[in-house]
Order: C-alpha cells, then sequence, then structure tokens
C-alpha cells in the first residue's frame, strides 16, 4: 500500500549503516567461533559413550567442551537474529531514499522486504533483486558492485547447505561435528564470507546515496 503514496522524503541512513555494519561484523565473529569450536569438537573425538543424544529421549552428561558449545550456538543465534533486524532497518531505509532519488516505484512490493527472505523460491532472488535495484536507483548507470553477488552467492550455499545440517537441535550438532565437519565447516566459512561481503554491500550502496544526496 505504501507504494501507491507521494515517494518519501530523503532518510538519514548513517545511524542505520553504521548499525547494519557492526551486526554483520558481530555474526560473522559469531560463525567463525563456531567454527572453532566444531574443529575442538572433531579433534576431541566423540565420547565412548557416543553422541549426547542417545535416543529414545535419554542424553547423557555433557562434556566441558559441548557445554561450551551450547553456549557459542545460543550467543551465535542471537547475533544473527541482531543481524537481520539491523540490515533489514538499513534496507528499509535505502529503499525509500532510492524511491525519493527516482521518483518511481520500487520493483517490488514493501512486503517483499521481509517476506522475500521466507518465501520458498522466490527467496533465492528477490533479495538480491532488491538490493540491486536500490542500487540502480541510487546510482543510475553505475555499474552494481561486485560484493552484491559475492554476499549473495555465499549466503544461498550458506543457507541452503546448512538447512539440512544445523536442523535439529544443538546436540545433533554436535553429533555432526564429530562425524561430519568438513561440511560444516564449508557453511560456517561461507555465512563468514556473506557477512563480510554484506559489510561491502551496506557501505557500496550507502555510499552512492549519500553523494546523491549532498
Amino acid at each position: 500500500m505504501n507504494d501507491h503514496i507521494a515517494p518519501p522524503a530523503l532518510r538519514s541512513i548513517r545511524g542505520a549503516a553504521r548499525c547494519a555494519v557492526a551486526a554483520l561484523v558481530l555474526a560473522g565473529a559469531a560463525w567463525a567461533a563456531r567454527a572453532v569450536w566444531q574443529i575442538l569438537l572433531a579433534t576431541a573425538g566423540q565420547p565412548p559413550s557416543g553422541p549426547p543424544d542417545q535416543g529414545d529421549g535419554r542424553h547423557r552428561t555433557l562434556t566441558a567442551l559441548e557445554n561450551a558449545y551450547h553456549i557459542v550456538s545460543a550467543l551465535g543465534d542471537a547475533a544473527t537474529v541482531l543481524c537481520m533486524i539491523a540490515f533489514l532497518a538499513w534496507l528499509w531505509r535505502v529503499r525509500d531514499n532510492a524511491r525519493a532519488l527516482s521518483g518511481q516505484r520500487p520493483r517490488y512490493a514493501w512486503p517483499w522486504v521481509y517476506a522475500g527472505w521466507i518465501v520458498p523460491i522466490a527467496n533465492l532472488w528477490i533479495p538480491r533483486g532488491i538490493v540491486a535495484d536500490i542500487h540502480r536507483a541510487s546510482a543510475p548507470g553505475e555499474r552494481l558492485p561486485r560484493a552484491v553477488n559475492w554476499w549473495w552467492g555465499l549466503w544461498l550455499v550458506g543457507s541452503l547447505v546448512g538447512a539440512g545440517l544445523y536442523a535439529g537441535t544443538t546436540d545433533a550438532v554436535i553429533a555432526r561435528a564429530y562425524t561430519d565437519v568438513p561440511l560444516l565447516l564449508v557453511v560456517d566459512a561461507a555465512l563468514v564470507g556473506a557477512a563480510v561481503a554484506g559489510v561491502f554491500v551496506v557501505r557500496a550502496v550507502t555510499a552512492v546515496q549519500q553523494k546523491r544526496m549532498h
């Protein structure tokens, strides 16, 4: 509905950009910490008593390393949620600014800013499309930064592969760290890379808008 009214006024984005960058750095660090603990688990090896989840609702006592991984995982989940909130807040602001700068309605209606991440199939391209459209409207004729494709490609690898590996409980992930740590590390590396590339995306889009605004 917001797309059918007058274009919004230009909004300050420096604060939102700084928050998004800080949150991306925090999320990247959190996924790197997961990788470190998974390597430690794989190096220590699975205890003779077997995985934490023994089946039939039975769980053995966790080792100190496994307990620490539970904490790292919980903090990582919190950092990821914080990153999502900060990134979407920034995305909403630069989308409004792109509309004000171009005088044209965005190709994707406002619900897609959120729904584009969760609707199956559509979530394979819509978030990248929103960012690309924002850049195009903010800097007509300028080439899309390579960081956008790196960010989106790494995010797809991490999210699609990780959807299966990180499914279930933290105890299930610990069991996978004992048996399939290379695959977990691929996901971790992809998501850390996506966070780093995301920092460059935020900085690039923010810079072109600041240039137009001034």
